[in-house]
């Protein structure tokens, strides 16, 4: 059955696509409901897959009809970018890499092309090969689409994961009742130095600490910028009514901060961790028996 009129010869290809994809849009996606892309990602339902092609085919008419076939910013995409980025992810958690993933998108082309073609009655004249070159160029940009949204969720998943591996490798620990520390191991570097002075903060309130200790004996070098992220993070542990330790600074590390010129003065500082949680209990104690006494004191 012939869908296309031919007396519209003179209009562009890429119009011509537009008016296709709105007239084959349940066909379209009826097809595309069964390929890997949408059949591995939409499970609950056929039907589910079914909508989700026609919200893609509406985007391609959009994009065809401003003659924008080849720019991924057009947009006719941004209703769909954010379905084509959570259909690429969910591909991407099943195994599959990039390559496959655009190689997926790339079989969507030959279904809408077929019945591109079947809208003519002469598949092999110009104005048919014309708008087949238009519908090939603008799946070419769907892919682009589908691959650009894919890699930013990659990014999107490395930070995250890079988040939690900070978190991970700077937890806050309970030593004794208002006493937390913070073990610091590897580089101080100035994201690191973020999630460290947060953690601390939270476990302050949370613990209602007197006492915080960063310990770093497992940092391998102290520079000037470290130092300057530990004292950032005693300042701010100080306003919130706790008084903090830096324990941990082995004779190497006291030479290099004795070279750069750094004023560690303000600084309680401890040879070991077992010496500033000394130093936190004996003052912890020492407070207690003040207190005791002053209440025990005649009015």
């Amino acid at each position: 059955m012939q869908v296309q009129e031919h007396d519209a010869a003179d209009e562009p290809a890429s119009r011509q696509v537009s008016a296709f994809l709105g007239r084959s849009r349940e066909q379209i996606a009826q097809r595309w409901a069964d390929a890997a892309l949408f059949r591995t990602v939409f499970t609950v339902s056929r039907d589910e897959a079914v909508e989700a092609g026609k919200a893609v085919v509406d985007a391609l008419a959009e994009v065809a009809g401003s003659g924008r076939l080849e720019d991924i910013a057009a947009p006719g995409f941004e209703g769909v970018r954010d379905q084509l980025g959570r259909m690429a992810s969910s591909r991407a958690r099943t195994g599959l890499n990039p390559a496959q993933i655009a190689d997926e998108v790339a079989a969507l082309r030959e279904p809408a092309v077929a019945l591109l073609r079947d809208g003519y009655a002469d598949p092999a004249d110009a104005q048919a090969g014309d708008a087949v070159v238009a519908l090939t160029v603008l799946m070419g940009t769907l892919r682009l689409v589908v691959m650009e949204r894919a890699l930013s969720a990659g990014e999107e998943l490395i930070e995250r994961q890079r988040q939690q591996l900070l978190e991970v490798a700077t937890p806050v620990v309970k030593l004794w009742e208002g006493t937390v520390a913070v073990p610091l191991i590897g580089t101080l570097d100035s994201a690191r130095s973020q999630v460290v002075m947060e953690n601390l903060l939270d476990a302050i309130v949370a613990q209602r600490a007197r006492f915080a200790i960063l310990d770093i004996t497992g940092v391998p070098t102290v520079d000037s910028l470290v130092a300057q992220h530990l004292m950032k993070t005693v300042a701010a542990a100080r306003l919130m009514g706790a008084e903090c330790i830096v324990s941990g600074i082995r004779p190497a590390i006291a030479q290099t901060i004795v070279h750069l010129g750094i004023d560690l003065g303000s600084v309680l500082t401890r040879a070991t961790l077992a010496d500033a949680l000394a130093y936190a209990i004996t003052q912890h104690d020492a407070e207690g028996s003040s207190r005791a006494a002053a209440g025990a004191s005649p009015q």
